[in-house]
């Protein structure tokens, strides 16, 4: 993935520093990295990799270690392992897409709104795509829930596991089963930006209303 495109100059958490943060957070809760694999679904030498630093963690797997952990993901998006993150508890938040810290995969950076704050029931996301080409990725991303995606500049092709795809400029919005494999390509000359949100739980059952 190419250096940053804009001139802001954001905090990047390093892959080191999520890595030490990951292994504190298993140890405190007694897992071993294979019962973390085990439990979560994430291979073992993903794991190993994560926490000495050697990769970053795509968002469905953040999804799945944190669910395995039963910990919010903000918990593993803090860099300090005494600091505890904030809970919503009734208030009203406010958030500057420009104050974020940035966390850099191969293909997207992300900025994780909100992620100070746990016990959410969405995960809002600022994301620029790299990303070009389906063959950038090792596999398609999925994670329980749903998922909404805005363009904020650029334009983007979402390419799902079933073969459908769909195409979206500036100001269009996509809504979709994020538990179907699904991955962002930036099809604009400049490196799309989108803000997405995701909810992260299982669907709920479809129920049938019958009148009486």
């Amino acid at each position: 993935m190419g250096s940053n495109t804009d001139a802001l100059n954001h905090k990047v958490v390093s892959k080191e520093a999520m890595g030490t943060r990951l292994r504190a957070i298993r140890k405190q809760k007694g897992f071993t990295l294979k019962q973390l694999s085990a439990a979560s679904g994430v291979a073992l030498s993903t794991l190993s990799k994560a926490e000495l630093g050697q990769t970053a963690l795509s968002y469905e797997k953040f999804v799945a270690i944190s669910l395995a952990l039963d910990v919010d993901m903000s918990v593993l998006l803090q860099t300090g392992a005494d600091h505890a993150p904030n809970r919503l508890n009734g208030q009203v938040l406010k958030a500057s897409s420009l104050e974020q810290d940035e966390y850099l995969t191969d293909t997207y950076r992300h900025q994780f709104l909100f992620s100070e704050t746990s016990g959410k029931v969405m995960t809002p996301i600022m994301a620029t795509i790299f990303s070009r080409d389906l063959e950038e990725f090792t596999e398609y991303i999925k994670h329980p829930g749903q998922e909404f995606t805005y363009v904020l500049s650029g334009a983007i092709r979402i390419v799902f596991e079933t073969g459908e795809a769909i195409s979206l400029k500036r100001n269009e919005a996509a809504y979709f089963d994020s538990s179907v494999g699904h991955v962002y390509l930036s099809t604009s000359k400049a490196p799309a930006r989108v803000l997405a949100v995701c909810t992260d739980m299982p669907n709920p059952p479809f129920k049938n209303h019958t009148s009486t």
